[in-house]
């Protein structure tokens, strides 16, 4: 059962692209491109203005209460793109080089990345709405209660396979552990349970194959409801604690490549 990672397969492709286009000037020059050359200089102003833009643009939508252009889940995944694409792009900027502030600056991107990623598999277990808003445990008992009548709306007048694959695949596999084991072992229980999807389709004929898509779809939907409403207490602490780390690396990444662009243009610029 997978879930929607269009943001990263967004970042990898950029990051990518950015990597074809490095190495072909690597290849055209014969050697790494300096942190004050065109090429070189160019990856660090993109890349600043897209970290100045994962630090600014979500944290000001989510706070007006005037804005309201585009949904809560949209910005998060710019959020995400640019937060990734920026960093790499300044990683490149330092041409391999991490002596002084701008070492201080690589090592908080690194620290703010990974901080990054695992806010984003924190943020994906609290339940929230299309806009961003947090879902309450009787929010989520109502929509269970919606999604089982689709299902079983949905199973009436199917074959006896449809309806056994159902049986079968709607109680496994759990996670055995509970807390925050659980929430950390998710990631193996999705994994596990796509492995069995795919083992099932197979199996099955054209037309199978793709009701038993449309009832992945349905028992995706459900199961992810049942383990956000098993979660929300835990996922909610974490989430917190999670913010009181993240925000305060991200602005200290901020200010270190402020002042060293400031540096940098000072001294590469003004003083000749």
């Amino acid at each position: 059962m997978g879930r929607n990672n269009r943001e990263l397969w967004l970042s990898l492709l950029a990051i990518g692209l950015i990597t074809l286009v490095y190495l072909a000037v690597i290849t055209l020059y014969g050697e790494v491109p300096g942190a004050s050359d065109f090429f070189g200089h160019s990856l660090g102003v993109l890349g600043f203005i897209l970290m100045l833009a994962t630090e600014t643009l979500y944290s000001l939508r989510k706070r007006s209460r005037l804005a309201r252009w585009g949904r809560m889940s949209a910005w998060l995944q710019f959020h995400i793109f640019t937060g990734l694409v920026g960093p790499f792009m300044v990683l490149l900027h330092s041409a391999w080089k991490f002596n002084g502030l701008a070492g201080l600056v690589m090592l908080l991107t690194v620290a703010i990345v990974a901080s990054g990623f695992f806010g984003r598999y924190i943020y994906t277990a609290v339940p929230r709405s299309l806009d961003g808003v947090v879902l309450e445990a009787g929010e989520l008992e109502q929509e269970i209660q919606h999604a089982n009548v689709e299902l079983t709306r949905w199973l009436s007048g199917k074959p006896d396979s449809i309806r056994a694959l159902a049986s079968r695949m709607a109680g496994a596999p759990k996670v055995a552990a509970s807390g925050v084991a659980a929430l950390l072992g998710r990631a193996f229980v999705d994994s596990a349970a796509w492995l069995q999807w795919k083992a099932a389709r197979s199996k099955m004929d054209p037309a199978g194959r793709l009701q038993a898509r449309q009832l992945e779809k349905l028992l995706q939907r459900r199961a992810a409801l049942q383990r956000q409403l098993s979660y929300l207490a835990i996922a909610r602490r974490l989430l917190g604690l999670w913010h009181a780390i993240h925000i305060p690396l991200g602005l200290s990444l901020f200010v270190a490549a402020f002042i060293h662009a400031v540096a940098a243009f000072y001294y590469a610029t003004l003083l000749h």
